[in-house]
């Protein structure tokens, strides 16, 4: 049975990683915060000119729930296009290249280009350790093991809608997305899933 994401606020997102594919797979998250019911399958092909990620309700990739695809190739300051199973676009989402250059940050946008959140590593310093650390030889290459904390927090103006964080300690990557505090649900929450994704896959993490 197809899952409504809007109808949910705390996600768990693993990565699976693959030698030309990148799998992702979105749970539900059970009380005690460890993935629950599945509710989509992603798949993002590598080494290809222009992102197309593509999300699914599961791994048989019969039905397409959401689409992440760029305008650009190959540009830092990019906008990729959010599109629903018809292929009607729901928004945007863009890598604030200024600000990233201190700590990764993205805007969200509705289908029309106007703002609806912000989402930037929470801690500075944490953020130029991650960055200090991709410069040391050899490191830089099991930097991404390490227990550095990757904490997003996603606000609209000054008021903290939610948060993404990395569950630390995990072989691969395991996020917890927490919408809690839009407890109205503003946002929708498959723009939420989709800037999941973006902030690792985009970034090659």
């Amino acid at each position: 049975m197809t899952v409504d994401p809007n109808q949910h606020d705390i996600f768990v997102l693993r990565q699976k990683i693959k030698l030309a594919i990148n799998h992702y797979e979105f749970f539900l998250a059970d009380a005690d915060g460890t993935p629950g019911q599945p509710i989509a399958f992603v798949e993002q092909k590598r080494f290809k000119f222009k992102e197309d990620i593509r999300f699914y309700t599961d791994d048989s990739k019969t039905q397409e729930l959401l689409r992440i695809k760029a305008r650009q190739r190959f540009d830092p300051r990019a906008t990729y296009d959010i599109t629903d199973e018809t292929g009607a676009k729901i928004g945007e989402i863009t890598k604030v290249f200024g600000a990233s250059l201190l700590r990764s940050t993205f805007r969200i946008n509705d289908a029309n280009g106007r703002e609806l959140l912000i989402s930037t590593e929470k801690s500075l310093p944490i953020a130029l350790t991650r960055r200090a650390v991709g410069f040391i030889p050899y490191v830089e290459n099991v930097a991404n093991w390490l227990p550095i904390p990757y904490h997003f927090v996603l606000k609209r103006g000054e008021e903290i809608l939610g948060e993404n964080r990395r569950q630390i300690g995990k072989f691969r990557d395991i996020y917890t997305i927490d919408m809690s505090a839009d407890s109205t649900r503003t946002i929708d929450r498959r723009l939420v899933l989709a800037l999941a994704v973006g902030q690792d896959a985009l970034q090659a993490r």
